[in-house]
């Protein structure tokens, strides 16, 4: 088996951060969001990942190379098309063994391994209450009937949440050929929706199977939400001598924090700074510096400098804020 993971994406959501950085490699809950997707499938031994790359992917490939020993290759996507585009430029270099699928800016919370051996064509889905948002499936008695990218006028509440498995990967790749050669777009990008839809009509049968948990890391708000439930989840208790840590909390071995109230609900990453300060339900970056602050529901990119009274803010890497 295969794996495909789409994080070509430019993250306009998450400006001013992604910037500097992409999307897939902000952290949440002490490590990157690719950390926990990888963290994930590496248990079912992929003979390949693919991870489809563009603005900034040199430090995806940087990232993966350095923390994980996985078969792993990278292909550019040069320009931004949409998910049906990406998969197709993923399965031009790929054999038709089974792939699975799953996006480079969404944690998932289920059994991969019971995932794959639902069926031999598997959606991840969920139901949500805003379903007009999303991808919707139409299921009956387990099996996908009709998929729809973003309705007007939805008739289910099953959202397709960015994991697939599939083992005709031939039937995905024609699709996807087919989706390009005739231009059919849906709000100007190739969806990959709309081709395992052609499947579907094509007698292709997908089976509809829920998850456990979707965690949307898309914009600065479902970035600290995913944040606090996954330091829910993992429940780490961390002490530094001076200061009152309230779990859960988790705060990088590197990190320094003096004088400080942290928690609960904050992820400190590597060589941060944090002196004098209060924060709760917050993420501070990579070798970022706060003091003297009181934050919440705060997102400090890496190697910024926060001081001075604040409650929310929202601070891009290397940029610095404060009273002079």
């Amino acid at each position: 088996m295969n794996i495909i993971i789409p994080a070509a994406g430019i993250g306009t959501r998450l400006w001013p951060h992604t910037h500097t950085i992409p999307k897939s490699l902000l952290h949440v809950a002490g490590k990157a969001i690719l950390g926990h997707i990888l963290d994930n499938v590496v248990k079912l031994n992929p003979d390949e990942i693919l991870i489809v790359t563009g603005f900034l992917g040199e430090k995806i490939h940087e990232y993966v190379q350095e923390h994980y020993q996985v078969p792993a290759r990278f292909v550019e996507q040069d320009e931004p098309l949409g998910l049906g585009a990406a998969i197709s430029l993923a399965l031009e270099s790929l054999n038709d063994e089974p792939v699975l699928i799953l996006l480079g800016d969404t944690i998932i919370e289920t059994d991969m391994e019971e995932f794959v051996s639902a069926g031999d064509n598997v959606l991840g889905v969920l139901p949500v209450d805003d379903p007009g948002r999303f991808g919707i499936a139409n299921i009956s008695n387990g099996v996908v009937t009709r998929l729809v990218e973003k309705p007007e006028k939805p008739d289910s509440n099953m959202a397709i949440i960015g994991l697939y498995y599939i083992s005709d990967t031939a039937g995905l790749r024609a699709s996807l050929k087919k989706l390009i050669d005739t231009n059919k777009r849906t709000r100007g990008e190739y969806q990959l929706t709309d081709a395992l839809q052609m499947m579907i009509d094509d007698g292709v049968e997908f089976i509809g199977h829920p998850v456990d948990g979707w965690y949307d890391c898309g914009k600065r708000e479902t970035l600290i939400s995913t944040n606090k439930y996954l330091l829910e989840k993992i429940n780490p208790r961390h002490t530094r001598d001076g200061s009152v840590i309230i779990p859960p909390t988790f705060i990088a071995s590197t990190a320094m924090v003096e004088s400080s109230v942290i928690g609960p609900y904050v992820s400190i990453s590597d060589k941060a700074v944090v002196k004098n300060s209060i924060i709760k339900n917050s993420i501070i970056g990579y070798e970022a510096e706060v003091r003297d602050a009181t934050l919440h529901n705060s997102l400090i990119g890496h190697r910024a400098i926060v001081f001075g009274e604040y409650r929310a803010v929202n601070v891009g890497d290397s940029s610095e804020i404060g009273y002079y």
